[in-house]
């Protein structure tokens, strides 16, 4: 049974090693959702994990099955009926059974609920065009922005700007 609730400091450890295990290095891999290929960088950080947690802006909801962390995705109040979503990831061998789709689901609705959003918006990497095509195939839709991409890194990758009606 999947349980879903907001993640506190005491969590960091857990949730920081679900991240990169989802997004960067060979386990990544066993998954679908992966950057792995793309960057071997450290997906994020203690610090920035604690920080985002104790953010009255923002909300990391964590779902755990049978006692296991095994996804998570962090929404953050942009103000004026808008929402950002972003770190969305699951346990690599758990992709493909609906967690993601849930916690997506989820995040919209305490979106709305949380922070009276109205539009829910998130930003993909260029060159995950299966990625952005599942986010598209949920009610997402390409705003036709492009943003930089977010790290002092150099790569020739941009991000997505895809967004949906919620609430």
């Amino acid at each position: 049974m999947i349980r879903f609730r907001t993640a506190t400091a005491a969590d960091v450890p857990a949730l920081r090693a679900l991240v990169e295990s989802a997004y960067r290095g060979a386990s990544a891999r066993r998954g679908w959702t992966h950057e792995a290929d793309l960057l071997d960088d450290e997906r994020t950080s203690d610090a920035e994990l604690t920080a985002t947690i104790a953010d009255a802006k923002a909300q990391v909801l964590l779902a755990r099955i049978d006692g296991k962390l095994a996804g998570t995705v962090t929404i953050r109040d942009l103000g004026k009926g808008r929402a950002y979503l972003g770190m969305l990831c699951v346990d690599p061998d758990l992709q493909s059974e609906g967690l993601g789709r849930a916690l997506l689901a989820d995040a919209e609705d305490m979106a709305a609920e949380e922070f009276g959003a109205k539009v829910m918006t998130m930003t993909v990497i260029d060159a995950r065009a299966e990625l952005i095509a599942y986010y598209e195939r949920r009610g997402y839709a390409r705003t036709g922005e492009l943003r930089p991409f977010p790290l002092p890194v150099d790569v020739p990758y941009q991000m997505v700007v895809l967004e949906r009606a919620i609430g």
